[in-house]
């Protein structure tokens, strides 16, 4: 008996096996989403908190160690991505909501998971860290300036933008740092992985539970959206990938990298539509959720496969 509820409980150990059923209950029952939505944001921090602890202390002492990764945060979520989503938008997307929800997508700085989907790669945390971090303080000038240049419209969203730094960058940074000195972050850390895997399973099932009538009740409408977000994810990703093996870059840093590059924060998005524009501005960071899920368990996978 006990061998058999190893063996079924066995499989929820696997982050890909967790992270999928967590995308197929959001869609097949979403309504729980309604009940879990408030606990994303303290989820998201608290994940943050347990994916910094096993970043040094030392980081922040040698300022000239920080160059690289502040230019490759603000140059690969703003520049690389950011441009790619505008002109592909303007290319299959004529005009409409749709179009206008990807030039807020492009706004954004990079979601907050880029820092443990680093971690769960094998790649530089540090260098992750401070490359969201100068993406979220550039996101003060770059994202009403965006919205204000391709939109016509100047946001004046800096004081949210300002209070999600705050809340998922830099307490958890800080409560992180308090569990490293007081030894409870080992204590911890024969545990940590599989609270970060169900913390992402809240997560990404309230995301998708919350936009599945979305999705659902007009998916021929969501082609082109997601024709960009496959090219701005897989695609993408593998020419960066490529970019940085021609370099001869250190392969956790060309991690970091390629996930700067295919990541905007989907939910701070939604929550600018939303309150700019309307419901079906939110569809092109709803799609965006499903596939860069998608494209993480696919690199994740990819990892095991080049290991065995």
């Amino acid at each position: 008996m006990s061998g058999s509820l190893f063996k079924l409980i066995s499989p929820l150990k696997n982050r890909n096996v967790l992270l999928s059923i967590a995308l197929a209950l959001g869609f097949l029952l979403g309504q729980g989403a309604y009940w879990t939505e408030k606990l994303v944001l303290p989820v998201l921090a608290f994940v943050m908190m347990l994916s910094t602890t096993s970043v040094t202390g030392s980081l922040f002492r040698y300022p000239r160690k920080l160059l690289a990764p502040l230019l490759a945060g603000v140059t690969m979520n703003y520049i690389v991505l950011g441009g790619l989503i505008i002109i592909l938008s303007g290319l299959l997307v004529l005009e409409g909501p749709i179009r206008t929800g990807f030039v807020v997508l492009a706004a954004v700085p990079p979601a907050v998971g880029v820092i443990p989907f680093t971690g769960f790669l094998d790649g530089d945390v540090e260098f992750s860290l401070i490359g969201c971090m100068a993406s979220y303080l550039g996101a003060f000038i770059a994202t009403p300036l965006i919205l204000l240049t391709f939109l016509g419209l100047n946001s004046g969203f800096q004081i949210k933008l300002f209070t999600t730094l705050i809340e998922l960058i830099i307490i958890p940074l800080v409560l992180s740092r308090i569990l490293v000195h007081t030894g409870v972050a080992s204590r911890i850390e024969p545990v940590r992985g599989a609270l970060i895997n169900w913390s992402f399973f809240l997560v990404v099932y309230t995301v998708v539970g919350l936009n599945r009538e979305v999705i659902l009740s007009r998916p021929s409408s969501l082609i082109p959206a997601a024709t960009i977000t496959v090219t701005t994810t897989f695609l993408l990703g593998y020419v960066i990938e490529r970019g940085v093996r021609l370099l001869r870059l250190d392969p956790k840093r060309a991690i970091s990298m390629v996930l700067l590059g295919t990541s905007k924060n989907a939910g701070f998005a939604a929550g600018l539509a939303l309150t700019l524009f309307g419901k079906q501005t939110a569809i092109p960071s709803t799609v965006q959720t499903v596939f860069m899920l998608s494209y993480v368990i696919f690199l994740d996978l990819k990892k095991h496969r080049v290991r065995s």
